[in-house]
């Protein structure tokens, strides 16, 4: 599953004329591209999906959602490892590992 998911911009720069974020999603640092919201600066919260930033969002909403999406299992699904999901899946059990940094 793709999910949108709000992350906080933590640092920005530009590599080769476009401008990339260093963004958190709850602890998973991913780079993201701002080309669709250019005055985004660093703090401000954004969906992301499949590596875009898609729509700013306030801190609350967020950190909401990211909550939301940890009690679910959501982020483990969208961030974590594919390979130890499926093996759990296969066995009947939760993956054991937290969502860890890619």
């Amino acid at each position: 599953m793709c999910l949108a998911v709000p992350g906080r911009v933590l640092d920005i720069e530009e590599r080769d004329g476009t401008r990339m974020a260093t963004v958190d999603f709850g602890g998973v640092v991913k780079e993201v591209c701002l080309e669709y919201l250019p005055d985004l600066q660093v703090g401000e919260y954004a969906i992301v999906h499949v590596g875009f930033a898609l729509q700013r969002l306030d801190e609350e909403s967020a950190r909401q959602t990211l909550e939301l999406f940890a009690e679910l299992g959501l982020l483990q699904e969208e961030f974590g490892d594919p390979w130890e999901t499926a093996a759990a899946e296969a066995a009947g059990s939760e993956p054991v590992e937290e969502v860890r940094n890619k």
